[in-house]
């Protein structure tokens, strides 16, 4: 299946600030990713092409990066993604920028019911959760994207899997 998904939002501000933020990415100083709420981003060997890593189930190299206009990942994992994600900034104006992320993939067996089914949801409020990140890192006033009822039901599916499966291993080994 074809997949072509895109998110995109204007922050005021320059781009030059938001590209400041974007060379911060999967470290410790991160302000985009929502490490609250969401999985962490991670990459063994730091933000440079060839870097692997990903969050979460989803796995990804970096095939080209340039910290003045975006950064470009190739997926790797679930098998059955066969494409890009990137994330992108275009300057609109002096203190107007577009931020952007784009996934442009095609999904084969298993990984196109994962996709429409629950990955989809996730990625799309992850998404939002790091542009409004990058807003209210400039913003007095706090924006915080609402999840719909499908994003939470996943979330506390997954989570509570998740902990049953530690508790029993857990019980089990102790």
């Amino acid at each position: 299946m074809k997949v072509l998904n895109q998110h995109k939002r204007v922050v005021n501000q320059p781009k030059h600030k938001i590209s400041e933020l974007i060379k911060k990415l999967a470290s410790k100083e991160d302000k985009i990713w929502p490490y609250n709420k969401w999985s962490a981003m991670r990459f063994k060997d730091g933000l440079k092409v060839g870097a692997k890593g990903g969050h979460g189930i989803i796995r990804y190299t970096i095939i080209e990066y340039n910290p003045e206009s975006g950064i470009k990942f190739q997926f790797s994992s679930p098998k059955g993604f066969d494409g890009t994600h990137e994330f992108k900034m275009l300057e609109l104006g002096k203190n107007s920028t577009e931020v952007s992320h784009i996934i442009n993939m095609k999904t084969h067996g298993i990984a196109t019911i994962q996709w429409l089914v629950f990955i989809r949801w996730l990625h799309d409020a992850l998404i939002e959760d790091a542009f409004d990140n990058i807003e209210n890192h400039f913003s007095e006033v706090k924006k915080a994207s609402k999840w719909s009822p499908w994003v939470k039901l996943w979330r506390w599916l997954f989570i509570n899997t998740s902990l049953t499966h530690v508790k029993a291993t857990m019980s089990h080994n102790g």
